[in-house]
């Protein structure tokens, strides 16, 4: 009940993070029917970079900072534009303050019959998001614990949805509760695109992780990695990853497209790395 994103918000783990997100949503209004997206740890929604907290850790300055003025190549331009066009829209005077939170990102992307449902349980968090969507018929802010919207709020009456499960992994077993949520969740809602966030860093157990989601047999799974610095000399976040349940069939070549890209805007020294990857499926 800690954690707060502020300090966070709009690093490389971000990026990484809503730059997926956004392709997702793209992704759906290829059809013109309604989709429903499902945050699980929305936080506030909305961040300052000039408050004392972000300027605190100053993570953003190596993340969107960096991102936002980049000169990126044409294709990979195309890739981030919907994302970076919302960035642009929130500092519409080219001085970076504002950064979305991912419940905040995913509705400046909607088209009238798009829905969200933000989910947090922190109390101050939940009323401040509360506010940011206030009289907003496209978004329900429920002031509840992530983890059991898996169960409960599943499936959306749309039949079709993207679920962003990004917990602050400030508790021991978060990695399992992914994959308990995850097999929960699918059982509720097969058809379901779910985006699956997860840190990178010394010690953390990857690969029993990854193990313990192939066993689940989940047909489509696509992991995405991004590392800006070796875990070797830190105890910090060094990279992150998101493991995409039913990806759209044109995300593993979109992010071989644009990982690269990242890696060599975001790295922090010689060690960053990138990997698209199945891990179960084509």
């Amino acid at each position: 009940m800690n954690y707060r994103h502020i300090y966070h918000a709009g690093n490389f783990a971000d990026i990484l993070k809503h730059a997926v997100l956004a392709r997702l949503v793209v992704y759906m209004q290829n059809k013109d029917k309604a989709f429903r997206v499902l945050d699980t740890h929305a936080g506030i929604g909305l961040y300052d970079l000039s408050s004392e907290e972000a300027q605190k850790t100053g993570e953003w300055r190596d993340g969107i900072g960096r991102l936002i003025d980049a000169d990126l190549p044409a294709a990979a331009a195309d890739l981030l534009a919907p994302y970076l066009r919302i960035i642009r829209e929130l500092n519409p005077e080219n001085d970076l303050k504002l950064y979305p939170g991912s419940p905040k990102l995913a509705r400046m992307l909607f088209r009238p019959q798009d829905r969200l449902s933000a989910m947090e349980l922190h109390p101050e968090d939940s009323r401040r998001l509360a506010r940011l969507f206030e009289g907003d018929y496209q978004a329900r802010v429920t002031e509840l614990d992530g983890w059991l919207a898996l169960g409960a709020h599943l499936p959306p009456k749309e039949k079709r949805g993207i679920i962003l499960v990004d917990p602050p992994f400030e508790e021991d077993g978060e990695y399992e509760r992914l994959v308990s949520g995850l097999a929960t969740a699918y059982r509720r809602f097969p058809g379901g695109t779910y985006c699956l966030w997860y840190p990178l860093k010394k010690g953390a157990p990857i690969r029993a992780f990854h193990q313990a989601l192939q066993e689940l047999e989940i047909p489509r799974m696509l992991g995405l990695e991004l590392s800006v610095r070796s875990d070797r000399e830190t105890t910090g976040l060094s990279g992150s990853g998101l493991v995409v349940v039913n990806p759209p069939f044109t995300l593993k070549d979109e992010m071989h497209t644009l990982l690269p890209v990242l890696k060599n805007i975001l790295a922090q020294d010689r060690f960053a790395s990138q990997r698209a990857f199945w891990l179960r499926g084509e």
